[in-house]
């Protein structure tokens, strides 16, 4: 009998949420089959196969979080005994049924308690899932229109692909989260979304179902919209964090307990760099398979340059030396409904700036869609932070660890500025660099940013 555990796909990864089994107890299960779709600090994986056989038990439910090397399924032959310790009886320890489990009727009131309603669920069938395998999809804003009616009786069943509510408004909603309810057959005009909005996200849908399987009422709100997660008073809603989130947190916590950051600003004159990127695009739409170049690639495309030319910044420290990276792999942070995820570009340094436009368009397309591998997420040695697209002009950043440094970057702003002294308007943006000060000093950082702000005010350097 062979015991399939909880993978450990990153230096980070201490536990794995349970998403949906890929496979049910008696399937034929080949070497390599993905058994079980998992949600990891990160990104969600596939839990596969090591050996082939019958998949004979299911050791860890749907929305359990197993610790890493922890068991979560038994494969072995049709007719070979269960081991002891996962009978009948000790599989009840651990709460895991053979049996598709049926959702219970629940019971609601309203937020004034005036009056309850009979919300019916109807289980769904332990089908496989397929489609998105991570967190997240883009921001979009929007409300929801999610509206009922108090003191009726509703079924939760599986919503249709672009469904408005009962009053006609749209429901926005992102796909995972549709997959999700669809799946497990939750109306979704049922349901109030915590994301941008009011958009319903994957959070919300996840903890409506595992709410309903728990057998616990769903708050409904004077409009007749679920409100998820445990209430803990009139005018607060707990929403359990989800992994991504719980990692943030830990980490960037520690980033800032036990890496001294020191903060660097330099004011760059983007004008040059705004025609050379409006030049490159020129070009780039001719192209047999046009791709759209932005500032952000061009500054990318810079730190790596900058890093290959300071390769004392490119490093890591471990409390007893310095880790100097021999490849430049830069991420870029991407901001997701459930948290931040830092996909990187590898040997940046190395690659052109349309094959960086490429890989920064794939790289976000999967982190929105939830289809982003593990390889894509890790061994960066420097981030970008950009929040230019928002209208930010400057901010500072916490250093991604294990890494030393880590950009900031503002919008480009059209600015007053003295030249030949005459006071004339360019584009000006703003950057600042966090430092790890166990890793580098002000100096190098100082050399650092005067190298990238020579890159990006004479961009064409970039292409020598």
């Amino acid at each position: 009998m062979h015991t399939a555990v909880m993978p450990k796909m990153s230096d980070t990864m201490e536990e794995g949420k349970i998403v949906t089994w890929r496979k049910q107890e008696g399937d034929a299960v080949q070497k390599g089959d993905a058994l079980a779709e998992v949600e990891t600090d990160k990104v969600n994986i596939e839990a596969v196969a090591y050996a082939s056989g019958t998949l004979r038990k299911i050791l860890a439910p749907v929305g359990a979080t197993i610790a890493v090397g922890a068991p979560i399924a038994l494969i072995g032959s049709p007719t070979e005994p269960l081991p002891t310790e996962y009978t009948a009886t000790a599989g009840a320890t651990v709460g895991v049924s053979t049996a598709a489990p049926v959702a219970p009727a629940v019971t609601t009131a309203t937020a004034t308690g005036a009056s309850a309603t009979t919300v019916a669920s109807t289980a769904p069938s332990a089908a496989p899932a397929s489609g998105y395998g991570a967190n997240g999809v883009g921001v979009s804003n929007g409300a929801n229109g999610a509206n009922g009616s108090n003191g009726q009786t509703a079924a939760l069943s599986a919503p249709q692909a672009a469904a408005p509510d009962a009053n006609g408004a749209r429901i926005f909603i992102s796909p995972i989260a549709r997959r999700i309810a669809a799946e497990h057959g939750i109306d979704i005009a049922q349901l109030r979304g915590t994301g941008p909005g009011g958009r319903i996200i994957r959070e919300d849908v996840e903890a409506a179902r595992e709410r309903l399987a728990a057998g616990e009422p769903l708050t409904i709100t004077t409009n007749g919209a679920v409100a998820v997660g445990a209430t803990t008073g009139a005018e607060v809603v707990a929403v359990p964090l989800t992994q991504m989130r719980k990692t943030i947190a830990r980490r960037l916590q520690q980033s800032m307990q036990t890496a001294p950051h020191f903060y660097v600003t330099m004011t760059i004159d983007a004008t040059r760099l705004a025609e050379f990127n409006a030049t490159v695009n020129d070009y780039a739409a001719s192209l047999p398979q046009p791709i759209k170049v932005s500032v952000n690639d061009l500054i990318i495309k810079g730190v790596a340059l900058t890093l290959a030319h300071m390769p004392q910044v490119n490093v890591s420290f471990d409390g007893e030396s310095l880790l100097f990276k021999k490849r430049v792999n830069v991420g870029m942070a991407v901001a997701l409904e459930q948290g931040l995820i830092v996909p990187v570009v590898r040997d940046a340094d190395k690659r052109g700036v349309l094959d960086i436009a490429r890989e920064t368009r794939r790289l976000r397309t999967a982190a929105n869609t939830g289809a982003l591998k593990p390889d894509d997420i890790q061994g960066g040695t420097f981030t970008v932070s950009n929040l230019g697209m928002f209208g930010v002009e400057s901010f500072t950043a916490i250093i991604n660890p294990p890494e030393s440094a880590i950009l900031a970057v503002g919008a480009i702003t059209p600015t007053p500025v003295v030249v030949d002294r005459q006071v004339v308007v360019r584009d000006q943006m703003r950057v600042t660099l966090s430092v790890d000060h166990r890793a580098l000093d002000g100096a190098t950082a100082a050399r650092f940013l005067q190298e990238l702000k020579r890159l990006l005010e004479q961009p064409m350097a970039m292409l020598l």
